[in-house]
């Protein structure tokens, strides 16, 4: 629909119908309040950009195709049914062949009950317009929903009858009419008209079936809930030519007939849809645990979450896997995450996209670009853990980045890779809020049935594309009409992308200690600003808060949930050590530099190995210190096989130096060269004796130190000028990163300040556009400014400027812009005047000189 149409349908004469019934859109939003005015701009704020000069403007836009795209697309199920009734209905359509077309014969109470709901809805958002004598869907929302060839409709009904037979000739309209029994006429206007009659008259159409055969019943009931096309042979059965001659088929093309709509109709009942939903389907309870044991295992999950982020990025310190160039990380960094995390890839995609968005993780942006932890990692590190989850949970809430679409495929065929671009997805983070607001619904301590949670969420916004209806399949001729195949049925948690992100949400609200054991935790409840008792009303947490407070509180209430640090570790003879608890940072710290991880889980365990008695060696620190430190952290004595081990690697430890040179190797004892130079492990390496304690190498020292050490021995790095470097555990950092910023799913919601003043300019504009003038110019055409001569416009300025009464002029600004204002003058001198403008609603100054012309308002305008 082009502009010109929307204007038409916004913009006609303003003048109403019998009983002062509004005839345009415009005319309609002009008899709001400014609450409902205000009330359409929240509901569609794609409105507000700009503010609409005045309300023709504003039904103007709100008849684009694209807003009300938009708006359909935020309609629950029902009131979505609601304007798809309309869309088949008459235009004007009265309330009660609406009612009808959404109850049936039989009649609903629960739609009769629901539907002036829906229309309300539907009348706030100017979808609909008009009494309810006189109900009217927007022209671009009937051509959207109307069912036809191209733009199949949910119904699964197809054309009218006049738009079925609208290429047919005069005379086949003529030999329907005589085979249904129906008196022929004189031209083909009033021939539709008394088929169509036939078709809605419930008696006469009862007859007409009861003659038809059971084969060309079982067709009818083959079309009548859609799709209502099917294709023929040249030579169909007589059943289906019995109903093409009598119009209850039509053709649409020669292999192609549909079934009309009225017959459509007659067939269901008078039914539009074959299952209307007017309520809202209820969560239902799976489980019901007792609120502690929720907040209990939720409180588990939290610290493992906090100990899995820890972990990873700990894994990355000294730098992290190559970025791909087009971005991400490659499948088998992802491969290798995953396994050091010991989780799924998909889990492990989780981890890295939570640690991203919350500003923990980024890449370093050098020449070779590599994933490392921010600045910000160090200060989330100092953060108690509950402040830490909440620092975690609460980007994970607003972030539209998307984990779960990593391994899918883009638009344009590419996979997409975890850390990559093209996984946001906008409306994430509102199916995460009504997730959790939903499962919010249930008792204390209730776990939701997820497809009950599912079916609610796709009745409040249905999936897009989900008619039955379509368009003729491939020919696939037969004797009789073929529909085509059923087509394969959708998963209820697979389809769309919300029903997706709302079990990605499920998921990833478990791991993160959200939900326990599929129940929302008292945290949760706390973050999403929901009461936490029973009995607690909504009035009991004191309306909205912003996000930081509201993840504060619960911070508050997880932190005695979490299990307390420990200072002390369970040494044992195997060479492991125990840690009963989460252990306090200091201790972890260097634990995790002389120890290796064995498991994790209520207790972690620890082994002592060569390797990392060595790496702890290579922080700095002696044997002594090492002995020190176990026997100060130990509830148990130091076992002596951990004892020797130290000293074992100690007396080794530094025995061989390794220098640059491209890389060197000396040692005081030349037999040990003499053994490494033997040994076949030591070819890669390119060894060859310069002196009898030296050693020069064809690779580069980091290379000669680890092929060293994988040969067993337990060399020491050294400077340039001899000196023994110590490795210490200072991490490599990216710059400071931002967190991503969230994409946004259309414009935002505009707050109660906005909201006032657009609604105040609609008003001020419309008063200006709609004004009556006094004796306008007769060259003046509709809507154009008024014309008069410098003289007349100063002469009407100043008379208005001394009575105090209001004009109407039109001005050019600098940039060429033409306007029409309404102004009460209040001083005119050096070539300006200065007066109230009521289109603006403040006071302005214009320069006469352009000012195109001036009219007086009349009488009942002033």
């Amino acid at each position: 629909m082009g502009i010109g149409e929307l204007d038409r349908e916004a913009h006609v004469p303003e003048v109403t119908g019998a009983g002062g019934a509004p005839r345009t859109l415009a005319e309609a939003l002009r008899t709001r309040g400014d609450d409902g005015l205000a009330a359409l701009l929240r509901a569609r704020p794609d409105l507000l950009s700009p503010v609409p000069n005045d309300l023709t403007q504003l039904a103007t836009r709100a008849g684009t195709r694209g807003s009300v795209v938009r708006a359909l697309e935020r309609l629950d199920r029902f009131a979505l049914q609601t304007a798809e009734a309309l869309a088949i209905a008459p235009d004007p359509a009265p309330y009660s062949v609406l009612l009808g077309l959404l109850t049936g014969d039989e009649g609903d109470a629960e739609i009769e009950a629901a539907l002036p709901g829906a229309v309300a809805l539907l009348r706030e958002q100017a979808l609909v317009w008009g009494e309810d004598d006189r109900l009217r869907l927007v022209r671009t929302a009937r051509e959207l929903l109307a069912p036809s060839a191209q733009h199949p409709s949910p119904t699964g009904l197809g054309p009218t009858v006049a738009e079925a037979t609208a290429g047919m000739s005069p005379g086949r309209v003529q030999e329907i009419i005589a085979a249904a029994g129906l008196t022929s006429t004189h031209d083909p206007v009033s021939a539709v008209a008394v088929l169509t009659g036939l078709f809605t008259d419930r008696a006469r159409m009862g007859e007409l079936l009861d003659t038809a055969s059971p084969e060309a019943l079982t067709v009818l009931d083959r079309l009548v809930w859609g799709p209502p096309y099917g294709e023929v042979t040249a030579n169909p059965a007589p059943p289906v030519r019995w109903l093409r001659d009598r119009g209850l088929l039509l053709p649409v093309s020669p292999r192609t007939m549909v079934l009309p709509r009225e017959v459509a109709l007659h067939l269901r009942g008078g039914r539009a849809h074959r299952m209307p939903e007017p309520v809202a389907p209820e969560p239902a309870v799976l489980r019901e645990y007792r609120p502690q044991v929720v907040d209990s295992a939720a409180a588990g999950q939290a610290h493992v979450a906090l100990a899995t982020v820890e972990e990873l990025l700990k894994s990355w310190d000294q730098g992290g896997p190559p970025v791909l160039r087009a971005g991400g990380l490659a499948v088998r960094d992802l491969k290798r995450t995953a396994a050091a995390l010991d989780v799924t890839e998909e889990t492990a995609c989780f981890w890295l996209e939570l640690a991203f968005g919350a500003g923990l993780l980024a890449s370093d942006g050098e020449a070779d670009e590599r994933y490392a932890p921010t600045p910000a990692w160090d200060d989330w590190l100092d953060l108690p853990p509950a402040e830490r989850w909440a620092r975690l949970v609460t980007p994970w809430l607003t972030a539209t980045r998307t984990s779960g679409l990593v391994g899918g495929q883009d638009t344009k065929g590419r996979t997409l890779s975890a850390l990559g671009p093209d996984l946001d997805r906008a409306p994430a983070p509102e199916v995460r809020h009504r997730v959790l607001e939903l499962l919010a619904t249930l008792p204390p301590g209730a776990a939701a049935d997820p497809g009950t949670l599912f079916a609610r969420m796709r009745w409040e916004r249905p999936p897009r594309g989900a008619a039955p209806a379509g368009p003729p399949r491939p020919p696939r001729p037969t004797n009789g009409v073929d529909d085509g195949p059923e087509p394969a049925p959708v998963p209820e948690t697979h389809g769309d992308l919300r029903s997706r992100l709302a079990r990605w949400t499920l998921a990833e609200a478990e791991l993160l200690g959200l939900t326990g054991r599929g129940a929302l935790s008292a945290p949760a409840r706390a973050l999403l600003n929901l009461p936490l008792a029973e009995a607690a009303t909504p009035a009991d947490h004191g309306g909205r808060v912003e996000l930081s407070v509201a993840a504060g509180r619960a911070a508050t209430l997880l932190a005695p949930l979490l299990p307390e640090a420990v200072d002390h570790v369970l040494l044992q003879a195997d060479l492991t050590a125990v840690a009963p608890g989460p252990l306090l940072r200091p201790l972890a710290d260097a634990l995790a530099v002389l120890a290796d991880v064995e498991s994790k889980g209520g207790a972690t365990v620890y082994r002592f190995t060569p390797g990392s008695v060595r790496r702890a060696l290579d922080s700095g620190q002696t044997a002594s210190d090492l002995h020190s430190f176990l026997a100060a952290h130990s509830r148990t004595p130091v076992p002596q096989p951990l004892a020797y081990l130290v000293d074992d690697v100690a007396r080794r430890h530094g025995h061989l130096k390794v220098g640059a040179a491209s890389a060197y190797l000396r040692c005081d004892d030349d037999t040990v060269l003499g053994e490494i130079l033997a040994d076949r492990r030591s070819a890669a390496l390119g060894l060859r004796r310069l002196a009898p304690t030296v050693l020069a190498a064809q690779t580069d020292p980091a290379s000669l130190l680890a092929g060293l050490r994988s040969m067993g021995y337990a060399p020491a790095a050294e400077s340039a000028e001899g000196d023994v470097l110590v490795t210490r555990a200072d991490a490599y950092r990216t710059p400071a990163r931002t967190a991503p910023v969230p994409v946004p799913d259309g414009p935002p919601a505009p707050d109660v300040t906005l909201l006032g003043a657009a609604v105040k300019a609609i008003r001020a504009g419309d008063r200006a556009a709609t004004a009556v003038r006094r004796e306008p110019a007769p060259a003046t055409a509709a809507g154009a400014l008024p014309r008069t001569s410098a003289a007349e416009t100063l002469a009407t300025v100043q008379a208005a400027a001394m009575t105090g009464s209001a004009v109407w002029i039109g001005y050019v600004n600098a940039d060429g812009a033409a306007s029409q204002r309404v102004i009460a003058p209040v001083r005119v001198e050096g070539g300006f005047v200065t007066g109230y403008d009521h289109t603006a609603d403040e006071v302005r100054t214009y320069p006469l000189h352009r000012i195109t012309g001036v009219a007086e308002l009349a009488d009942d305008q002033v």
